[in-house]
């Protein structure tokens, strides 16, 4: 089952780091992310934070849902 995570948030943060794609489809791959909630989502939504290939609203809301995480687990 670990295995199938990883590989659907590889598949995501593919999605959520493509400038090609549109700006509501990198948010939706960002929520999907965060909806998984495991540390791994964490580690791959800070990865996005601190990607500067995006836009500051995209490394914005990354770090908006791995704050979340964070959250979660208090």
């Amino acid at each position: 089952m670990s295995e199938q995570i990883n590989n659907e948030l590889q598949k995501l943060c593919g999605l959520a780091a493509d400038m090609a794609l549109t700006e509501k489809i990198r948010h939706q791959a960002m929520q999907s992310i965060a909806d998984i909630g495991s540390h791994e989502a964490l580690l791959v939504l800070l990865d996005l934070a601190a990607n500067k290939n995006l836009t500051v609203k995209d490394r914005e809301l990354a770090l908006k849902y791995a704050k979340n995480i964070i959250k979660k687990d208090y």
